[in-house]
């Protein structure tokens, strides 16, 4: 299928990805440095409007595509995919700033090593993630579609080592702070930075059903 030809003449829906994931890895990116300057409340407060305003602009690509969806008589790929695509990237750009406006409600005074491990690979998965969507307006390719299965391949990976700094981070919680609101708060943080690698899963696995599908 060549999709080129396919494409509605007043958007690109593969374009809208690719911006889409452009603004969720520069949230991704925002939220890393407000870990890792966490000391510093001006450099917090400048990392969290970088985070809301990354947001904001993965929320308006998003629109945009679902407001196409309704103009468009062809699409390049099942409506449904579209859909569930773009929906479930938006996800993750939710889950990055919920997790900074979290940080910032329960007040919390300093950064763990498992928070700053946990960041590290929901950013990895973002940029697998941004990596995936570029290809899949090419996947009619063999070797570009099965480019993408084993980029899809390595976010499964990143996730299941996210999955295993979580359960850790909870068994030292538990055995290791005394002070229980302290304890709840860093459950809700690391619980909620595990769940964005969650959501970019549940992206690639979207993306491998596109390519089986279409390629």
């Amino acid at each position: 299928m060549i999709f080129g030809k396919l494409l509605p003449r007043e958007g690109n829906f593969f374009e809208l990805f690719n911006l889409h994931a452009k603004h969720m890895v520069e949230a991704s990116h925002a939220f890393a440095e407000l870990v890792k300057n966490y000391a510093d409340p001006v450099l917090r407060d400048k990392y969290n409007q970088e985070v809301d305003r990354a947001e904001h602009a993965a929320d308006r690509v998003t629109m945009e595509v679902n407001r196409l969806l309704h103009k468009t008589f062809i699409t390049p790929i099942d409506r449904e995919q579209i859909h569930s695509l773009i929906n479930t990237m938006d996800d993750v750009a939710d889950l990055i700033q919920d997790s900074a406006e979290t940080m910032a409600l329960y007040d919390v005074h300093h950064m763990t090593e498992e928070i700053s491990r946990l960041t590290d690979l929901g950013v990895k998965c973002c940029e697998r993630l941004q990596a995936a969507v570029a290809l899949l307006d090419k996947i009619a390719d063999a070797k570009t579609a099965e480019a993408a299965l084993k980029t899809c391949e390595e976010i499964d990976r990143l996730e299941s080592d996210a999955d295993r700094v979580l359960r850790n981070a909870m068994s030292k919680l538990f055995r290791e702070e005394t002070d229980v609101r302290e304890l709840i708060k860093l459950k809700a943080i690391y619980e909620l930075l595990e769940t964005i690698t969650d959501r970019c899963e549940d992206v690639a696995n979207l993306i491998e059903g596109v390519i089986l599908e279409n390629s």
